[in-house]
C-alpha cells in the first residue's frame, strides 16, 4: 500500500475491545505523529507474534492491560516517512527493521521511539524477511547470554520454532549439547543443529533427557511452559543447574535449580549485528507470506495453530 500522506487515517489490524479473535478486523484509525526523540515509519511488512493474540483477547489483561482501539502487532519493517523533534540518525527515505512494541506494527504507519528498538535495514535484507525478524531474533540473542559452553548440556523446549531456530543457529559452535523437543515433520530440520531431537508428541521430554543424560542437564530453556508449569520442566535440570525462559514462573525448584527469566530487552544491544547477520545469510530465517487485505483470517489462523512452522508475515 501507498496511502497519501495527506490523510489523516490509516488502515489497521484493530482490536476495538478484549473478546475473541474474530472480533479483530481491518479498521481506519488516526494516523500517529511522531513526537520528539520518535520516528514515524510508513510500514511495508509486519509480523505475527502470539503475543498479538493474548493481547487481543485479553489472557494478559491483568499483567499488560492495554487501551482500546488497540492496534496489532509488534514486528515492523519499512521505510521513515517522517523524524521527530531531536532525531539525527534517521532521514525520511531511511530502511529500518523495528520492535514496536507493546503494539502497532500491522498498520499503514507506526511510530517507533528513536532507540535501540529500531535499526537500518540493508537493501540485502528482503523487506518481508526483515518484519519476521524483530521478537524471535530479539529473544534468541537474549538466550546467548547465558553463554552455553563446550561440555554443557541444555534441555530446549520448544525447538521447532522461530526463537529457538536463531538461537540454535548462533550457538551451532559453542560446543554444548542441545537436546531440543519437534513435531515429527519439524525434526530434521531442528537436527541439523540440535545434538539430538525429541519428538514430544509422542514421549515425555524430561523422562526422555534423563536418559539421555543421567544426572540432568546443566540448563533447561523453557519456550513453551509458564509459570507453575515450568516446575515440571525444571526436573529435566540436574541438582543445582538452571532453568532459563522468556515467560514467569518461580525464582527457584526443587534440588537447588535456579531460575533466569529474559525478555527481548537483554538482546537489545544485538538487535542491529543480527539483522545484518540475516542479510549476510549468516543467519537464516522461515517465513511465510499473507497480504494485509488478509490479516484477520490470517491472525485467525494463527491463534487456532493452522499456521506452524514458519514466521508469518503480512504485507502492506
Amino acid at each position: 500500500m501507498n496511502p497519501d500522506m495527506n490523510r489523516t487515517a490509516m488502515k489497521a489490524l484493530t482490536a476495538m475491545q478484549y473478546g475473541p479473535i474474530d472480533t479483530v478486523s481491518i479498521t481506519e484509525v488516526p494516523r500517529p505523529v511522531p513526537g520528539p526523540g520518535q520516528v514515524l515509519v510508513r510500514v511495508a511488512a509486519a509480523g505475527l507474534n502470539p503475543l498479538d493474540v493474548k493481547l487481543a483477547t485479553g489472557v494478559m489483561k491483568d499483567v499488560m492491560p492495554v487501551e482500546h482501539p488497540l492496534v496489532l502487532g509488534v514486528d515492523a519493517a519499512g521505510t521513515i516517512e517522517a523524524v521527530g523533534e531531536g532525531v539525527t540518525r534517521f532521514a525520511p527515505g531511511d530502511q529500518v527493521v523495528a520492535l514496536t512494541y507493546p503494539a502497532g506494527a500491522i498498520a499503514e504507519y507506526t511510530v517507533v521511539n528513536d532507540g535501540p528498538t529500531i535499526v537500518p535495514r540493508s537493501s540485502s535484507l528482503p523487506v518481508e524477511t526483515a518484519a519476521a525478524l524483530p521478537t524471535p531474533l530479539l529473544m534468541a540473542a537474549a538466550l546467548t547470554t547465558i553463554k552455553p559452553a563446550a561440555g554443557q548440556s541444555i534441555l530446549l523446549l520448544g525447538g521447532d520454532g522461530a526463537v529457538a531456530s536463531f538461537f540454535l543457529q548462533m550457538v551451532a559452535r559453542s560446543g554444548a549439547r542441545i537436546i531440543a523437543t519437534a513435531k515429527p515433520e519439524h525434526a530434521p530440520r531442528v537436527a541439523a543443529l540440535a545434538s539430538d531431537v525429541i519428538d514430544y508428541t509422542s514421549i515425555d521430554p524430561v523422562k526422555q533427557t534423563l536418559h539421555l543424560v543421567p544426572g540432568g542437564v546443566d540448563m533447561v530453556i523453557d519456550l513453551v511452559n509458564a509459570g507453575p508449569g515450568l516446575a515440571t520442566t525444571a526436573a529435566a535440570a540436574r541438582d543445582g543447574g538452571r532453568l532459563i525462559s522468556p515467560h514467569g514462573g518461580p525464582p527457584t525448584f526443587d534440588r537447588g535449580v535456579t531460575a533466569t527469566y529474559l525478555g527481548v530487552e537483554e538482546g537489545l544491544d544485538q538487535f542491529a549485528e543480527r539483522v545484518n547477520e540475516v542479510a549476510s545469510g549468516e543467519l537464516t530465517v522461515r517465513a511465510t507470506t499473507r497480504p494485509f487485505t488478509q490479516a484477520r483470517q490470517t491472525l485467525t489462523d494463527f491463534a487456532a495453530g493452522r499456521i506452524q512452522g514458519r514466521r508469518t508475515v503480512l504485507t502492506l
